[in-house]
């Protein structure tokens, strides 16, 4: 078994594609309810993915058929080049999970709770301990209580043990839910951070705000489908709008309605508001000046990614 993971440690290697995770058609059924339906992923060594959708979307499916808990309907799952299903145990030891409130002992140090674990997995020196509590900013607290822990240093020392295996992919479901700003602070920095350690981070979140700030690529689904996949600021792009001041908006927003590429107009007092795809200004324009409306003031405004889920899941939030 262990000559056999080398060996794929290898081949991710060599290939350079860089990819820690592919789905393929992966889809999940509990009896007539589809969770997941043909869901087509991939994930990165070295960047920070975001995973989004309403409450009800399959996101927490397919997490646990990520990590093996849930058995696909349909589809495949592979981890490092190797297929999960085939090689669970193999591939699962390079992952490392937070997907619940990290459980610990109250009455032990955050030191103690840290080597209570690595007794348990075996193999895991002191100075591993000493590496990952540093990682996670808590090597000046490590001797403190962990019920007098705020809840900021309670998700970062369930981040620290799941470092004590070295995983090559973190799966983070709400890491910074019920926590104040200064905690939100603490995880949002400290993610990226892992990523850069020639990992990736999947991240589940409903704090569309934070999310913004640390994904490099989002995934959002609904119901249980993918409906979009894109880098961080192609996706603000697409949401962006152009307020445009005109004479005649009514009749402006008529003609803008009727272009295929826009993909929403509506007046609002004397000017307009247009939603379009990418960098548009120019075309919205030039539709209007051939109509003989000419803008007086056309100013872009960018998205927000609150904004751009809302757009896309019909007002539905990630809570």
């Amino acid at each position: 078994m262990t000559s056999q993971t080398n060996s794929n440690v290898q081949t991710d290697s060599q290939n350079g594609d860089g990819i820690i995770l592919r789905t393929t058609g992966l889809a999940k059924r509990f009896g007539t309810l589809t969770a997941v339906k043909d869901l087509n992923l991939e994930l990165h060594r070295g960047e920070v993915f975001g995973f989004l959708g309403p409450n009800g979307a399959g996101k927490s499916t397919t997490v646990g058929m990520i990590l093996g808990l849930i058995a696909p309907t349909a589809g495949t799952i592979e981890l490092f080049g190797l297929n999960l299903k085939s090689n669970l145990w193999a591939v699962l030891r390079r992952v490392g999970a937070v997907v619940e409130a990290p459980a610990f002992y109250p009455y032990l140090s955050g030191r103690d709770n840290l080597e209570a674990l690595a007794r348990a997995i075996g193999d895991i020196p002191q100075e591993k301990i000493d590496e990952v509590l540093e990682r996670v900013n808590l090597a000046d607290r490590a001797r403190d209580k962990y019920r007098n822990y705020s809840l900021g240093m309670k998700q970062r020392l369930g981040i620290a043990s799941t470092l004590l295996r070295d995983p090559e992919l973190i799966i983070l479901d709400e890491p910074a839910s019920g926590l104040d700003p200064a905690g939100n602070k603490e995880v949002r920095d400290l993610i990226p951070r892992l990523a850069h350690e020639n990992r990736a981070v999947f991240l589940c979140s409903h704090l569309l705000h934070e999310v913004e700030q640390v994904c490099d690529r989002v995934a959002i689904v609904k119901e249980g489908v993918m409906i979009a996949c894109a880098p961080m600021q192609e996706l603000l792009t697409r949401g962006q709008t152009l307020r445009v001041s005109v004479d005649n908006p009514e009749q402006a927003a008529a003609i803008l309605g009727d272009l295929s590429w826009v993909t929403s107009v509506k007046v609002e007092n004397d000017y307009l508001v247009v939603s379009t795809p990418g960098e548009s200004a120019s075309r919205v324009n030039a539709a209007l000046a051939g109509q003989n409306i000419f803008a007086s003031e056309l100013v872009s405004h960018g998205a927000s990614l609150e904004s751009v889920f809302l757009q896309l899941t019909g007002g539905e939030s990630g809570d």
